[in-house]
């Protein structure tokens, strides 16, 4: 390991990494010209270009704000984190689940009774324990870049608040709350979630931390006194699934009761969740498991056996439906991809054992968590549950596996797996609706301190120019033509990518100039009451990339009513696409989409086919024609 990695590796990035650059405000404005352009009528551009042309103006408004930002940047580790957090996560008041949380499902376990389930459970707690234990101790190896740009060292910020924050309620807007000495100030516990009741499951006696047999023997008591009827108690946690401000205005309810407020502290400053799962009584398709995460099918099977807020919420079911359910405002998808990596492979390394009496200690019973409900509380509850399921019963998802080709075919043709996805997600767009729409691709910021991420605006001049040429019904296009438009788009989408992981991307800067126009108690500036950047901001189509290198899949709900939500995970000869959308919203269809896509990415492949075809013949004129242009990854 290098100097500059165990710098970095013991936690002293932010003394290493460069900070995030204000990019300047002519290039994100011309650039914000361009992205909008062929996405809005003629005459509304006309009118955003005389709009933008007035803020960029020297000695305009877009220039005090400009100078303000760069002294932000010169004061902060990361001029943009507080405002971006607040944008993206904390302000906004939809559920956390299917609209914010997002879910890594696991590959279906074939469990032979519930001792089998709860093995798996006692060894998934170890390994969070374990992996724990490498980040306090800032002994995980350093991540450095892959794809673009490849080999830069990473911040590893995000992975310190994977199991000590908590977002706490609030009525206008939400707190993060990350605590890092927490390890230090009180006794490590997790919360175990089963049958809708809170289990506090303390992991250290007399100063020694429990074993896998002794954890597997907790869980089991858990279980038992789940099934107690007598002391069963209202589903609490179906309060964290409700909208932000409801769950806020019920907290403020609940803690009026100090056996709530005791109850809600050992949640707030758990290690994680645990949440052992009744069967869910459908068949385990790709796409129930992923449903089954996101929402736990509503109050009726197990939407209420969760704590949404908690970062990191691992589900064990006994029917073998198992993943993990993230509160994404501490972290990226990539340190939960790293997390169930880590630990899906320790699972599958370690065989199930029987316990052995003799490597037990004799351990206090783990603890049922006290609640105090009125009619009052009662309502919210019922309340709470009915939105719940209106969001379970509005969800249409559908897990499909493209199984022609993979990552391997789209590097043979010279391009990037990531920018030829993209194009792939614009053409299926295309196919259904006849227009594009503004898209997010989040790109990670990790090459700088602090770093979360900013937007690809996949939706370029040039994904359009390629999309059209492929559906033209004339023939009016030659595969020469189509293929130039392809590989146009891949470029245009790849230096739109490789911009956005060096800071230069628009949205952060556009934000951050609104951000500071509000703490100057400025007016609005126009540019941001205009409705081509209302609309700019309406995402239609959310989309990440989110590769493992273990069987797993990410997913996670639109971000608009008529929007879908699509996470895809390219491996060497398949690709993993999961599309949500709303069933409420009569111009999306996941399923509609599903079959666009795999149209698409067909014709592209047969495409690249005719065209390698084409070049392989004698050539007529210069031995280099028709040869694929490097662009990729």
């Amino acid at each position: 390991m290098s100097a500059l990695q165990k710098q970095v590796t013991r936690g002293q990035d932010r003394h290493v990494l460069p900070k995030v650059p204000v990019p300047p405000l002519k290039q994100t404005l011309d650039n914000y010209l361009k992205c909008v352009q062929h996405l809005v009528k003629e005459e509304q551009f006309k009118k955003t270009k005389a709009i933008v042309e007035k803020f960029g103006a020297p000695g305009s408004v877009g220039e005090i704000l400009q100078k303000k930002l760069l002294e932000r940047k010169d004061k902060k580790a990361n001029w943009v984190y507080d405002y971006w957090l607040e944008d993206m996560y904390l302000n906004n008041r939809l559920a956390l689940p299917v609209n914010s949380n997002p879910a890594m499902v696991f590959p279906k376990q074939a469990f032979r009774d519930h001792k089998d389930a709860l093995r798996f459970a006692a060894c998934l707690i170890c390994g969070v324990l374990e992996y724990k234990t490498l980040i306090d101790t800032r002994q995980l190896p350093l991540d450095v870049a892959r794809g673009q740009l490849a080999g830069t060292p990473l911040c590893m910020a995000q992975y310190y608040r994977l199991f000590t924050s908590y977002r706490y309620p609030g009525l206008k807007t939400d707190t993060l709350k990350v605590d890092l000495n927490a390890a230090s100030l009180v006794p490590e516990h997790m919360i175990v979630a089963c049958k809708n009741q809170f289990f506090l499951l303390d992991i250290v006696a007399n100063n020694k931390q429990l074993n896998e047999a002794e954890i597997f023997l907790q869980l089991e008591k858990i279980m038992k006194m789940s099934e107690n009827a007598e002391e069963r108690l209202p589903p609490f946690g179906i309060l964290t699934s409700d909208g932000r401000t409801e769950w806020a205005q019920a907290r403020e309810a609940l803690i009026k009761d100090q056996a709530n407020r005791d109850s809600l502290a050992l949640i707030e400053s758990c290690i994680c969740v645990v949440c052992l799962d009744e069967p869910c009584g459908i068949p385990p398709s790709d796409t129930n498991r992923a449903l089954m995460m996101l929402h736990g099918g509503g109050g009726e099977r197990n939407g209420a056996n969760r704590w949404y807020d908690k970062s990191m919420q691992f589900v064990v079911g006994m029917d073998g439906v198992c993943g993990v359910v993230c509160e994404h405002s501490p972290f990226e998808g990539i340190v939960m991809v790293e997390c169930s990596e880590f630990l899906m492979k320790r699972i599958t390394g370690s065989p199930f054992r029987t316990v052995q009496p003799s490597s037990t200690r004799a351990l206090p019973p783990p603890r049922r968590l006290l609640w105090k409900c009125n009619s009052h509380v009662q309502a919210l509850l019922e309340a709470s549950g009915d939105r719940l399921q209106r969001l379970v019963n509005n969800l249409d998802m559908d897990v499909f596996t493209f199984e022609t080709y993979g990552k391997e075919f789209i590097k043979k043709q010279k391009m990037s797996p990531d920018a030829f996805i993209q194009i792939s997600l614009q053409l299926a767009f295309y196919k259904c609706r006849g227009r594009l729409v503004s898209t997010y691709e989040s790109a990670s910021l990790r090459r700088f301190q602090e770093g979360r991420v900013d937007n690809i605006r996949s939706a370029t001049a040039e994904a359009l120019a390629f999309v059209r040429s492929m559906t033209d019904e004339r023939a009016t296009f030659t595969d020469s033509e189509k293929m130039k438009r392809l590989k146009d788009a891949v470029k245009a989408q790849t230096d739109y990518t490789i911009a956005a992981i060096t800071g230069m991307a628009i949205d952060n800067h556009l934000l951050g100039l609104l951000k500071v126009s509000k703490q100057l108690n400025m007016e609005k500036p126009e540019i941001f009451c205009d409705e081509t950047y209302l609309a700019s901001n309406h995402f239609t189509l959310s989309t990440s990339q989110v590769p493992t290198t273990v069987e797993m899949f990410c997913c996670y709900g639109p971000v608009v009513p008529n929007g879908y939500g699509t996470c895809y995970n390219p491996q060497p000869h398949h690709i993993v696409f999961s599309v949500a959308s709303f069933w409420e919203n009569t111009e999306t269809s996941s399923a509609v989409f599903v079959k666009a896509l795999n149209e698409g990415l067909l014709e592209i492949r047969d495409l690249c086919n005719r065209s390698a075809t084409a070049d392989t013949k004698p050539p007529e004129s210069s031995p280099v024609a028709g040869q694929p242009r490097k662009s990729g990854k």
